[in-house]
């Protein structure tokens, strides 16, 4: 089995999208399938068009320049041309029983005039529906031109692939939705190597002092500090908590467009000797900061990119054995049991983040089963071991019994 995978981008930068990746070309190695990658102009400048990183062989494509760079609508035009004609070179040499395109669209359209000429099917991986990114970061707005553009895109894209593949049941329900059959759509979604997150909880007594955290209650988030993350709904409930919590602090492991404004809010509020600002941490190293969280909280609000989409912050905090309390978009209810593997509570809400959290302070008999439970869920039905798998069905699917030769 061969299988070209066409990304947006890979490492050695580091993003949810580039870790899922390496999960799943390290899986599909371990099957026996060979692949072959190539990452869009959005990777970066390369000076070669190969590249090895960490064994791992990538074509580059490089970004097109000239002129229509800034000129949002050619330059992407401009940018599909590029990744077809790489698209074109890597088929000829290397026969790819697949084409497998993942987000955005822009990938999956190049994928689709290529698979078309070679006779090859095309798997699209929908990752997230990038309008819906684009609205939710502040690039975009949920509505206009562009927007119905974009959206017009992905569903043309949707209904000429052979079959689909997507991260979480809300992006499943949201393919359906646009008249995609539900067998041509399945769900794989994102996972973590479980041997890569012990449940040692060894706190490094070291980085706990550094960070000002000796002796504290420590509520923490990993991620992008973004606003529909919630953090400012966490900071307003902080004064509350502490009322009866004394030692809680807030610690926010990341960076992102909302600091400046989470910085300003801490000071207004009076607590901003309670918040801590760690800034954005290797993923190697991530571990010993999610060692240091006593109550993982993710207070996202209500958009419709929160509903749709799972949060892979979550799974790898489940994963490391922490106690978790979230709001309840759709993303957050694909995850967490309420009162099993976690607590739900209703996003936008700060009485209910409060209600949330000092319920769980207050009851630390229950902390040891909410953690088995939810490091238990991640074991069972979270780990990239098993996830793989699935696109074997995936890939049989379009090439018949071809796809054992």
């Amino acid at each position: 089995m061969r299988i070209l995978h066409i990304l947006d981008h890979s490492i050695p930068l580091h993003s949810r999208y580039a870790f899922r990746t390496q999960a799943i070309l390290k899986h599909q190695r371990a099957l026996g399938w060979e692949t072959s990658h190539l990452t869009g102009p959005k990777q970066g400048p390369s000076l070669a068009n190969e590249e090895m990183v960490d064994g791992w062989e990538f074509n580059r494509t490089a970004p097109p320049g000239g002129i229509l760079e800034d000129v949002p609508v050619l330059a992407e035009i401009e940018r599909m041309g590029e990744i077809t004609f790489r698209i074109e070179k890597i088929v000829r040499r290397f026969r790819p029983h697949i084409l497998h395109a993942h987000s955005p669209v822009f990938n999956a359209i190049p994928a689709l005039r290529v698979g078309r000429r070679s006779g090859t099917p095309v798997v699209y991986e929908v990752r997230a529906i990038c309008e819906d990114v684009a609205a939710a970061r502040g690039t975009g707005r949920g509505s206009g031109m562009r927007y119905r553009l974009m959206r017009g895109l992905e569903t043309w894209a949707l209904k000429r692939a052979d079959t689909v593949t997507t991260i979480c049941e809300g992006l499943g329900g949201e393919i359906a939705a646009r008249g995609i059959l539900p067998e041509k759509v399945t769900v794989i979604p994102d996972a973590v190597d479980i041997d890569d997150f012990a449940l040692s909880r060894v706190t490094d007594a070291t980085l706990k002092q550094q960070l000002g955290l000796d002796g504290a209650l420590v509520l923490g988030f990993v991620g992008s500090f973004y606003e529909y993350e919630g953090l400012a709904l966490l900071l307003r409930a902080l004064p509350e908590i502490a009322l009866h919590a004394s030692q809680a602090r807030v610690l926010l492991v990341g960076d992102g467009p909302q600091e400046p404004q989470l910085k300003q809010l801490a000071a207004e509020l009076g607590v901003a000797e309670k918040v801590v600002f760690a800034a954005r941490v290797s993923h190697e190293d991530m571990p010993r900061y999610y060692d240091l969280i006593d109550l993982f909280v993710c207070p996202r609000l209500s958009i419709r990119y929160t509903e749709l989409v799972a949060p892979m912050k979550l799974l790898e905090a489940m994963a490391r054995g922490c106690l978790l309390a979230a709001s309840d978009v759709g993303g957050h209810r694909e995850l967490i049991r309420h009162g099993e593997t976690g607590v739900l509570f209703k996003a936008g809400e700060p009485g209910a983040l409060v209600a949330a959290v000092m319920n769980l302070i207050n009851a630390r008999d229950r902390w040891p089963a909410l953690k088995v439970a939810a490091r238990r869920f991640v074991e069972t039905e979270r780990t990239w071991a098993v996830n793989v798998v699935r696109y074997e069905n995936v890939y049989a699917s379009v090439m018949g019994q071809s796809w054992r030769t």
